[in-house]
């Protein structure tokens, strides 16, 4: 991996000090049943069939990773956090499946001329320096006919300093995330079909009831 620039260690330290605690987040960790199986029916439907070539794009942990490994899905996933990356690791090696990690960025993933039946994002792009890149550079990763799934939403980042994103988001362009109409004027351009599929109202996704909006939007790229 090459010399990280002042914003992308700033980012990366930011989610090392995070690795230790961030599984016990509801969403995160899945370690409740409901909320597990609640993620894989989605996944199932999002990315159906297999073993297709999947990129988890900011894996974090590998939660999401260990499910579509268990789908049998190859998954590569890229975090710009070792210890994320180390965590994700563990955890697939305890449930005895595979999948490879790569320590880099996920809006550029060090996966060279490779190409993938489909590429994963959950809430990644409120953390990128320029997110409409990442969804052209992760465009031009899929296969023909490859999808895109983009797990996203709008919300208010937290103000107190103490909590503030890698020393402030507020100059990120999507700090406060994105709404799914913006997202999916975003990506059409690039996609042959969107489709958007409310997230909000399924409270075993999030271990409980959330009131900001969420939504997974599942682009198609053209077949050639």
């Amino acid at each position: 991996m090459p010399p990280m620039d002042e914003h992308s260690a700033a980012v990366a330290a930011y989610w090392d000090a995070a690795a230790a605690s961030f599984d016990d987040g509801p969403d995160h960790g899945l370690h409740a049943g409901h909320t597990r199986r609640a993620w894989q029916r989605r996944l199932e439907t999002w990315i159906p069939g297999g073993p297709a070539d999947v990129l988890d794009a900011g894996c974090g942990t590998g939660s999401l990773s260990l499910l579509l490994a268990r789908s049998g899905h190859r998954v590569t996933g890229v975090d710009l956090a070792p210890r994320m990356i180390e965590q994700a690791r563990r955890k697939l090696a305890a449930a005895r499946l595979r999948a490879r990690f790569l320590l880099g960025d996920a809006a550029a993933p060090p996966t060279g001329g490779e190409r993938f039946d489909a590429i994963l994002a959950r809430h990644l792009l409120w953390t990128l320096p320029d997110p409409p890149g990442a969804l052209r550079a992760w465009a031009g990763r899929l296969r023909p006919g490859g999808r895109l799934v983009l797990v996203e939403g709008l919300w208010p980042q937290p103000e107190q300093p103490a909590v503030r994103y890698a020393g402030g988001a507020a100059p990120l362009p999507w700090h406060d995330g994105i709404g799914a109409a913006d997202l999916a004027a975003a990506v059409r351009p690039l996609a042959a079909h969107v489709h958007v599929e409310p997230l909000s109202g399924d409270a075993d996704l999030w271990g409980g009831p959330v009131d900001d909006e969420r939504y997974a939007l599942v682009a198609t790229v053209p077949d050639a």
